[in-house]
């Protein structure tokens, strides 16, 4: 009696340690001689404690970038070295990814390591020192004075998110990140790297062995609770705010946007998605504003548009998934134009914003840019790993049937009228937030301009058409309104102390 009473309080136990199926994410490519893994927590920088922001970044890359319990950092990179493969790590608002891929070859040993640095993390003092020495160089310097781009867009949307928990970059403050202790580490992960809050991704050549040695091994995470954190409200926007960082800079980056309530998923999201772009697809020469600053007027190197989140925009040509967010904005980013064009460059993408959401898409334009992205949608996920990425997205956004196909199916069956309805409905040229990375010597320059709205007139070193010079005077003059209490100045080295 004692046996079969003890079983029968064994069972349900197990039971409760398995991993659930709709918590798998399962891409089984039979000719593919790769493995894929995605081993996503719905956890991310949201979930830092106050005071500890960058507590998730530094908490994953003390599982991806150190040793295990069996074997040091060295011993896992001479490991890994030989299979050419790796263990990496990424962590979103709302996300963190440990993830890696390798040829089926290799897999036993492969899995033994990805599986020892989830599960059984070192957190040594050495590889947390380094860690943190080299987060707060890339939030000291890097950040700071070398990628006046990226810096841009996270105070944008440092700005944009003020007071919430998407506030701040997912590295997190440099005062924070001092204070991290290793065992904030420690509590970070046992706290959240749990079942209730796992998603696993597997995609290429795999057998059902590999499934059931995973769903295993898993289970020895604690259950957990899931993260509740409430999706952020930002704060309504009125009229437009400027924040402007001085730096040495020898020319000005410039960002502005403002939240939209429109999700991947959401019809309305395709025609936003559709619209912006005609208006700025990334690093293609496609786009309006492209052609408007960059070809045109030879200002920059280019200007885009987005809908979604889009990290490191300029190493990139397509977006990464497992970014997914459930606030997004839209923002123009204006790639660093010469301090002499700042304001004619911010007026030239505000104006052609006003005139897409006042004027709408063309019928030309709309079934133009309905063409392209037929096509040019097939690029964004090519690879096993990257569709892997999408189809764990499309879980967190609800996406039964997946958003590339959701989206092949709304160019079919979107007008312009829903678009043009959409874009009235969503954008904004008047209630937005902007950003200027520029030299200190440009700032007094600048406040006067815009407070003022003194024209903006630009000269070019070679000749023009006629009616360029004729379209510069109106961009030059196009109306700002701005007062000097919607203006900020922050002097570059206490940007996210």
């Amino acid at each position: 009696m004692k046996n079969w009473f003890f079983v029968f309080l064994l069972i349900p136990v197990l039971g409760a340690c398995q991993i659930k199926s709709e918590q798998m994410v399962l891409l089984k490519i039979k000719e593919d001689p790769t493995i894929s893994f995605r081993l996503l927590f719905k956890v991310g920088s949201q979930n830092d404690p106050q005071g500890k922001e960058g507590l998730a970044a530094l908490t994953a890359e003390m599982i991806s970038d150190a040793g295990s319990a069996e074997d040091s950092y060295e011993e896992v990179l001479a490991k890994l070295y030989p299979m050419a493969a790796g263990i990496g790590s990424s962590v979103d608002k709302e996300m963190t990814v440990i993830s890696g891929r390798t040829h089926k070859d290799n897999l036993a040993a492969y899995y033994q390591l990805l599986s020892n640095a989830l599960l059984k993390p070192a957190f040594a003092e050495k590889d947390f020192a380094r860690i943190k020495d080299n987060t707060l160089s890339y939030l000291k310097k890097n950040l700071r004075y070398s990628q006046d781009e990226e810096l841009g867009k996270e105070v944008l949307s440092s700005f944009i998110f003020e007071g919430t928990p998407y506030a701040h970059p997912e590295e997190g403050l440099v005062s924070s990140v001092e204070s991290i202790t290793l065992e904030d580490v420690r509590d970070f992960y046992k706290t959240n790297y749990t079942r209730a809050n796992l998603m696993v991704g597997l995609a290429g050549g795999f057998d059902d062995d590999l499934v059931e040695k995973l769903e295993k091994d898993l289970a020895s995470l604690p259950q957990g609770t899931p993260s509740a954190v409430p999706a952020p409200q930002p704060t309504p926007l009125k009229g437009t705010s400027v924040k402007i960082v001085s730096k040495g800079a020898p020319a000005t980056a410039i960002s502005f946007g403002f939240p939209i309530n429109a999700l991947r998923g959401d019809r309305d999201f395709y025609a936003l998605a559709l619209a912006t772009s005609w208006l700025g697809e990334h690093r293609n020469s496609f786009s309006h504003l492209y052609q408007v600053i960059r070809e045109t007027r030879g200002l920059n190197y280019g200007d885009y548009a987005y809908v979604e989140h889009f990290p490191n925009g300029g190493r990139r040509q397509f977006p990464p998934p497992n970014v997914a967010r459930r606030r997004a904005i839209f923002q123009i980013w204006i790639r660093p134009v010469p301090n002499e064009a700042k304001v004619f460059a911010f007026r030239a993408a505000l104006r052609e914003l006003q005139h897409l959401v006042d004027r709408g898409m063309s019928a030309e334009d709309f079934e133009m840019t309905r063409k392209f992205l037929r096509n040019y949608n097939l690029h964004y996920a090519p690879t096993t790993m990257m569709k892997l990425g999408y189809a764990m997205d499309d879980r967190f956004y609800g996406i039964k049937d997946g958003h590339w196909k959701r989206y092949a199916e709304m160019l079919d069956e979107l007008t312009l009228e829903d678009v043009n309805a959409a874009l009235r409905k969503h954008f904004s040229y008047q209630n937005l937030k902007a950003v200027f990375i520029t030299d200190a010597s440009q700032v007094e320059e600048l406040k006067a301009t815009l407070i003022g709205n003194t024209p903006s007139p630009i000269s070019y070193s070679s000749p023009k058409p006629e009616e360029v010079l004729d379209e510069d005077k109106v961009i030059s003059t196009f109306p700002l309104s701005i007062s000097a209490g919607d203006i900020t100045v922050e002097e570059v080295d206490t940007v996210f102390q």
